[in-house]
């Protein structure tokens, strides 16, 4: 396996630091804007520009990237990102603060999809192996950018002056790598309405998946800091929930590969909304059980769109398949956007306890959905299903990173 990781431990390392940071401005922002007296849905409608930002640069930024070239492109956005990271702290306005995470959005996009292009590039007969290390350091770099929040605190701008250190050193080890130009990025084509039609579980999933993740990355802090947790815990709290993610991967994928894949993933919301009542219940009653809570909720909740992507895998040919999971990223993206203004509406209206109420409705809708679409339709033969493979939502070039895709290189030469 490091004989594998080497020619790429330069990019990973890169990407590592780059996710640190934005993993950390998350937490900081929703800390700060609670701190600032914020409505819950004056959070939400700032946390939703991010992914807003996400989906404006999934169609604007592989022609910027054809136009001026990988290395230029992710240079500025590097530098855009550091840029918005201090003027977080310097203009604390909830306007410009939306604004600014569109932008934000948009660069965080043009990176991965310059770095995964190159990873991409490297892959050639490796792609399974490579493709698991960029997933498992995404997660693990998420979740250790948590704690840097308890080095400055969220009223200091010493925490945005981090964040912004850290997508600057990010910079440095992907920036002296010596790599091809890797191929031209292209956007998602395949329509939403074929893909519901194909694949309306993974198609749900996606949207559904999009809608929980969002708004937990969006209020997750705002709401572990009303339950009276310091910096420091609500870090704990927001890192056990994405460890949780990305441990439970493998077990869920176990259970995927040899039932099917809707009743995993019926089974899969309803342990999550379990977790996520859990967390309403224990409220302020005990720290401890509330950081539980939340890794149980992220075990089960961040592998949704693992789920989705292998049932749309499954339910597409292998010809069509990447254009679906690339529809299927743009749709998880615009749940994204509504999950957080959604939860902020009802924490404004309910007060910031009933945040985990609303993932635990987004949960059993999906489950419902599923169970209505297992008793309409034939599951996939077992001879015809994909192989399952954690998935994390980056750029859709993650979707020509994964092995179960044709080999984009190869495509090319024939």
């Amino acid at each position: 396996m490091i004989s594998v990781i080497l020619p790429v431990s330069s990019l990973l390392l890169g990407m590592a630091i780059l996710l640190a940071g934005s993993g950390l401005v998350g937490t900081l922002l929703g800390l700060r804007a609670s701190v600032e007296g914020f409505s819950g849905l004056t959070i939400g409608l700032i946390m939703s520009g991010f992914f807003g930002g996400y989906i404006v640069g999934a169609f604007v930024c592989p022609p910027l990237i054809r136009r001026i070239g990988h290395i230029r492109a992710f240079t500025a956005m590097a530098a855009l990102s550091a840029a918005v990271s201090l003027l977080y702290g310097m203009v604390v306005d909830p306007w410009v603060w939306w604004a600014l995470r569109v932008a934000h959005g948009v660069a965080m996009v043009a990176i991965y999809m310059v770095i995964e292009s190159w990873l991409n590039e490297q892959m050639h007969d490796k792609r399974g192996k490579i493709f698991a290390a960029y997933m498992m350091v995404s997660f693990v770099a998420l979740g250790l950018g948590q704690f840097m929040i308890a080095i400055y605190g969220a009223e200091h701008m010493g925490s945005f002056a981090l964040v912004a250190i850290f997508y600057c050193i990010g910079l440095i080890p992907i920036a002296l790598t010596p790599v091809d130009q890797p191929t031209p990025i292209q956007t998602p084509s395949l329509p939403l309405v074929r893909l519901y039609r194909v694949s309306p579980v993974g198609f749900m999933g996606g949207l559904v998946s999009g809608l929980v993740s969002g708004a937990f990355w969006g209020l997750s802090a705002p709401f572990a800091a009303a339950q009276q947790l310091d910096d420091f815990h609500v870090a704990i709290f927001t890192a056990a929930a994405i460890f949780g993610g990305a441990f439970m991967q493998w077990p869920v994928g176990y259970a995927a590969e040899r039932r099917d894949r809707r009743v995993v993933l019926t089974g899969v919301c309803l342990l999550a909304a379990l977790s996520a009542l859990g967390m309403f219940i224990v409220g302020q009653t005990s720290t401890l059980a509330l950081v539980a809570c939340a890794g149980f909720f992220g075990g089960f909740a961040f592998t949704l769109y693992s789920l989705a992507v292998a049932q749309t895998h499954d339910r597409f040919h292998s010809s069509e398949a990447l254009e679906a999971t690339k529809a299927l990223l743009v749709l998880h993206g615009a749940g994204a956007v509504i999950g957080p203004v959604a939860a902020g509406g009802v924490m404004s209206a309910l007060g910031a306890r009933s945040f985990p109420l609303v993932l635990v409705g987004m949960l059993v809708v999906l489950a419902l959905f599923t169970l209505w679409c297992i008793r309409r339709d034939a599951p996939v033969p077992e001879a015809d299903r994909t192989a399952f493979l954690p998935v994390n939502r980056t750029s859709a070039m993650a979707m020509e990173m994964d092995p179960r895709t044709p080999d984009s290189s190869s495509a090319a030469a024939d």
